[in-house]
């Protein structure tokens, strides 16, 4: 089937936002969906990793599906990221499209016991709760091979993959092997972006998009144009911002855009354990000083 959303755009994923009593307070969405969607973000994602998915219960899960559909309004496509168990990963899909989401996206289950042919049949049930709406793999191990990988590719309703490992290799030789309709995209953000667009995928996942949307707009331009030099030097500006989140074997991750919002005066809230929180006095100064440098308001931690 045809993809309804702009596969190999940029797929902004959205934290979520809690209260200082540390409760979901979706209302606080507004100002980084709106920024999003002025720079021209091509889709915007919840509940996926930025969103601190596996910190969420699945009542939190559904209510901010609902909470970024009613933010978005229709403006740009929305995607839900849906796993854990099959049950809940199924209620999420139902969910999703109730809420008015273009696609899913499948978390590959971190089960330590997961089967190739185990992990096509979780993928296919949730397909089937999805109601025909188009289905992105998020692979993050690309350990269960090539045959496997293009086995998810066949199931119904999947149209692309979002691919997370650093392994441009592996995608060139998935991609060669799978279904022509498939679109490969850049799991791994903008630093990665790349090296991926030069074995043939296109689009990139950001968490950047929360603080500096118009960045990610800019690098994604560039290497759409084919204008890598351009792209390269706009990267190289985000660096800092994206070493900072892979500091802590990527505890971080969230935690640096959570922090840069707080000092962008949009406080919404700490990450929960097992991510890091706070940052330490020497993270945040880095942080600050990344803001600062680029323009970006910074503030007083609220």
């Amino acid at each position: 089937m045809a993809p309804i959303i702009p596969l190999t755009g940029i797929s902004g994923i959205l934290v979520t936002l809690f209260d200082e009593e540390g409760n979901i307070a979706a209302d606080r969405l507004t100002p980084i969906v709106d920024r999003a969607i002025e720079a021209g973000i091509h889709a915007l994602t919840i509940n996926g990793n930025t969103s601190e998915f596996y910190g969420l219960t699945i009542d939190e899960a559904l209510a901010m599906v609902d909470a970024a559909a009613a933010t978005i309004n229709g403006r740009t496509p929305l995607i839900g990221g849906v796993g854990r168990s099959l049950p809940e990963a199924c209620t999420l899909a139902r969910a999703s499209v109730a809420a008015g989401a273009a696609a899913v996206m499948v978390h590959q289950p971190p089960d330590p016991f997961v089967s190739p042919r185990g992990l096509k049949d979780y993928v296919a049930h949730v397909s089937d709760a999805a109601r025909g709406i188009p289905v992105l793999l998020y692979l993050r191990n690309d350990v269960i091979g090539t045959r496997a990988i293009v086995d998810l590719c066949e199931t119904d309703n999947v149209v692309g993959v979002k691919w997370a490992t650093p392994s441009p290799e592996n995608l060139a030789q998935a991609m060669a092997a799978s279904p022509g309709h498939i679109v490969w995209i850049c799991g791994l953000a903008e630093v990665r972006a790349p090296q991926f667009y030069a074995v043939g995928a296109r689009g990139f996942t950001s968490g950047l998009i929360n603080v500096w949307p118009a960045r990610s707009a800019e690098i994604h331009g560039a290497l759409d144009s084919g204008n890598h030099d351009n792209a390269s030097n706009l990267i190289d500006g985000i660096r800092a911002f994206e070493e900072l989140r892979a500091a802590e074997m990527g505890g971080t991750n969230v935690s640096v855009v959570k922090a840069a919002l707080a000092l962008m005066g949009e406080y919404c809230g700490s990450t929960r354990p097992p991510s890091s929180w706070p940052l330490s006095k020497a993270q945040e100064s880095r942080l600050r000083a990344f803001l600062d440098e680029h323009g970006i308001n910074s503030r007083s931690v609220c």
